[in-house]
């Protein structure tokens, strides 16, 4: 047996210097990572260089990496009309994400947006909150010059069809979708983005599949088992084989991304319909930030141009004129877990006997939050908007 040598004490300097790392290991260490990390499917940066790396480098990889997306004027006439010379990333920043489902089979006119989803930051941007729009809300539809729709009334996510009709195209889907949103609610937007379903799915396979807890056992409408493969209802009939039913059940589980888009698209059998859709597909969208910035899967280059690829085919993106590298690394010290799910009418349908729902006056008072970028106070006030999260 060896026995240590006796320590020399310690002397003012070092022992103040063990104090102060001792205490440094004492305090919870707060996760800071950039809000780009959580929202890379969202607004296609699918990078994070570590922060060891330089601003020009960083930058000038964000650019080349979101290069191969597709870029359009989403947002029209209802973008924030920003104080000459001032910087628009500055101030509080709204953002409009539409979900379509493109399969190829549809025309590119003929979709509508049944996700509509609002991601607004405030100017302190130490927040972002996530607000779905309901699709079946009943709205007038303003006039669009563009394509010669004369405007009606008509439910929120058939604005995007009446823009894409005559021409218009996804870009004119989008820019009706958001004056008609504009017209209703008095929400602007600082940019806008068009996510394919379709291509989500390859996102979420380049990520590994993402973590998902459903909360009430659901059948699918969209897919079947065939010979154990998952199949959409209308390729599995050409199959002529026997079908099974896809049940979604309840608890935490790892899903591959057919299994998470299908679960995420579901609205028949659930409690509250389409208001449980679209909390589930927010959290999709947070579980897929998640598992991007807390797997590492940002650090492995290959596992980066992966995502790029499939993030490349899952977007058209809007930031309002402002260069993509410079609106993400403008974000990049907002706190990671700061990402708050809001439900319009508290999550229940408030419509009337032709399923058309109409907004309630504590939900347009949240709308008008987002415009005086009062939604903190807000929600403070009104707690029961956050939507619950499992």
């Amino acid at each position: 047996m060896t026995v240590a040598p006796p320590r020399r004490p310690l002397s003012q300097e070092q022992a103040a210097a063990l104090q102060k790392e001792l205490a440094a290991l004492r305090r919870p260490a707060k996760r800071r990572d950039p809000l780009w990390a959580r929202l890379t499917v969202v607004l296609g940066a699918l990078l994070m260089l570590g922060s060891g790396a330089g601003i020009v480098g960083s930058k000038w990889v964000i650019s080349s990496a979101t290069s191969a997306i597709t870029r359009q004027d989403l947002i029209g006439n209802t973008k924030k009309v920003s104080a000459k010379g001032t910087d628009p990333l500055k101030g509080p920043i709204d953002l409009l994400l539409m979900g379509v489902d493109a399969r190829k089979r549809w025309a590119v006119d003929d979709l509508r947006s049944d996700t509509i989803i609002v991601l607004h930051i405030p100017a302190t941007h130490d927040q972002a909150y996530l607000v779905s729009l309901p699709r079946d809300t009943q709205v007038q539809v303003p006039a669009f010059a563009k394509n010669g729709y004369p405007g009606g009334v008509s439910k929120l996510n058939e604005a995007f069809f009446h823009g894409a009709q005559n021409g218009g195209g996804w870009a004119g889907g989008a820019q009706l979708l958001a004056q008609t949103i504009k017209a209703n609610t008095g929400m602007s937007f600082d940019g806008a983005a068009i996510i394919d379903f379709g291509g989500f799915r390859s996102v979420i396979e380049a990520l590994g599949g993402v973590r998902m807890c459903v909360d009430q056992r659901v059948k699918s409408h969209h897919m079947v088992w065939v010979d154990g493969k998952p199949l959409f209802l209308a390729d599995a009939r050409k199959t002529g084989k026997p079908m099974k039913p896809i049940w979604h059940e309840v608890g935490c589980k790892d899903m591959e991304g057919w299994e998470a888009l299908d679960y995420s698209r579901q609205r028949y059998g659930l409690k509250n319909g389409d208001y449980d859709r679209q909390r589930h597909q927010q959290q999709l969208i947070k579980a897929m930030a998640k598992k991007a910035s807390s797997s590492g899967v940002l650090t492995n280059p290959l596992k980066v141009s992966e995502l790029i690829k499939a993030a490349g085919k899952a977007f058209v993106l809007d930031t309002g004129g402002v260069p993509v590298e410079d609106f993400i690394f403008g974000l990049k010290g907002i706190a990671a877990n700061d990402l708050v799910l809001l439900r319009t009418n508290k999550g229940t349908f408030a419509g009337n006997n032709e399923g058309r729902e109409t907004i309630t006056p504590e939900s347009m008072e949240m709308f008008k939050a987002v415009q005086q970028d009062k939604l903190g106070d807000f929600v403070i006030n009104h707690p029961d908007v956050i939507a619950n999260e499992k």
